[in-house]
């Protein structure tokens, strides 16, 4: 929860390659995480739960009232067209729940495809989305990728349900909490930065704040202040409660750089400010810290991309590649895969940035071997695999003796392999 309430929300992607997105970002921030963590706290504890805010989100519940907009927005839309061409099968599903409790759409009969967005669709799949999208229904639970949907009334406190923020105030939250999460944006950037807070221009569609109005709103109100950052073009924004910390960032990191200036011509061969202390985190693609590409190129040198959509040919990393933080610094990237037939944590693939050299750097190798074993033990796997290439051989030999489970199935890391506790990891990543 303290990681979500500092970052504001986490974005949902079903894809589990080697994770969902919003385990592996918790995976780089907390000690000992399993997914079964965040499911007690969404459909159990219901501290958190599920709406949109940059693309589908998990969210703090007790902020419920700044995100109901698109609710409210969709409920009016739906209202004017779905709800009343399909109103019988509304009613049934509405019916069934209010009866039966939490059902999933393989509980009604399917009935011939319509037209839904960009497929033809199951219309129970199309009204069950409808009705979610306008908050009439939540999600109850998820079982796997089925997903089982209750009365809002039922999920979400009537004081929750009933407040009502001014539209404006709610995008001016919605917007801020896009600048909490990753922390140095800018006033302007690649369009899925921005999506769900409000549109920069005006339009026959939308006569509501810009972007830049609100913008200007919480920097009046002492919410957001501007910076300058050596490099990289263009105003930046930080929360204004976190001025500290960057203040003590910039000591920190000059410190470190006139230090280590004879010793290195190359930053990416550099260790972190603290090499005894810095963790590894493999970030999420759709890690807060990774909204910004730009930045990570103008900031960290770091040019990343996520391929999963991208057809193969095209590609240069691989399908689902992670990049590596140490520290302050990345290093490179990893494709790691979880193979339950063989029990196994499969790293398909690591590429290290120009000029790093993972096995001269042991602090270095300690932490990575920290982050593979994490890693396994979140996946309830009994072993990690790394690829049998030349390439792999120093690797390889400087992880004997600092992974246990390289190569072979491992016990248990821990007695408590499926628990609910665990605590932040202050060292690993932002």
């Amino acid at each position: 929860m303290a990681v979500v309430e500092r970052l504001g929300s986490l974005q949902f992607d079903p894809l589990d390659i080697a994770g969902r997105n919003h385990d592996l970002v918790l995976l780089s921030r907390v000690t000992g995480y399993r997914r079964a963590m965040t499911d007690a706290l969404l459909y159990e504890e219901r501290r958190l739960f599920e709406a949109y805010n940059k693309g589908l989100s998990i969210l703090p519940t007790h902020e419920l009232p700044w995100f109901r907009q698109t609710w409210d927005e969709e409920r009016l839309r739906h209202e004017g067209e779905a709800f009343v061409e399909h109103a019988d099968l509304v009613a049934e599903i509405l019916g069934r729940i209010t009866a039966e409790g939490p059902l999933s759409v393989t509980d009604l009969e399917a009935r011939p495809p319509i037209d839904w967005y960009w497929r033809p669709t199951n219309p129970v799949r199309a009204m069950f989305e409808a009705l979610a999208e306008a908050g009439v229904l939540g999600l109850a639970r998820r079982q796997g990728n089925r997903r089982y949907y209750d009365l809002a009334e039922r999920l979400f406190p009537e004081e929750l349900r009933s407040r009502r923020p001014e539209p404006r105030e709610q995008r001016r939250h919605r917007l801020l909490s896009r600048y909490r999460g990753h922390g140095l944006l800018g006033r302007s950037g690649p369009g899925e930065l921005w999506n769900g807070t409000a549109p920069s221009a005006r339009s026959a569609r939308y006569d509501g704040p810009t972007r830049g109005e609100l913008l200007d709103d919480l920097v009046e109100a002492g919410a957001l202040a501007a910076v300058a950052v050596d490099g990289v073009r263009g105003e930046r924004m930080v929360l204004a409660e976190e001025l500290g910390l960057l203040d003590a960032a910039e000591r920190d990191a000059a410190e470190h750089d006139a230090a280590q200036s004879a010793r290195s011509g190359h930053l990416a061969n550099r260790s972190p400010l603290d090499p005894a202390a810095a963790g590894v985190a493999f970030l999420a693609p759709l890690d807060p810290l990774a909204w910004d590409r730009d930045i990570l190129r103008s900031l960290f040198d770091f040019d990343y991309r996520w391929e999963v959509y991208i057809p193969e040919r095209k590609r240069t990393w691989g399908y689902y590649v992670l990049p590596i933080l140490w520290g302050d610094r990345f290093v490179g990237r990893i494709e790691p895969r979880v193979d339950r037939e063989a029990d196994a944590l499969r790293v398909l693939r690591v590429a290290w940035e120009p000029g790093f050299d993972p096995p001269a750097q042991p602090a270095f190798m300690t932490a990575f071997a920290e982050a593979l074993e994490a890693h396994r033990a979140f996946a309830d796997v009994g072993r990690v695999l790394l690829p049998r290439t030349a390439a792999s051989a120093a690797l390889r030999g400087a992880l004997q003796g600092r992974l246990p489970a390289l190569g072979r199935r491992a016990r248990p890391s821990t007695p408590e392999r499926h628990g609910r506790s665990g605590r932040r990891r202050p060292a690993v990543g932002p």
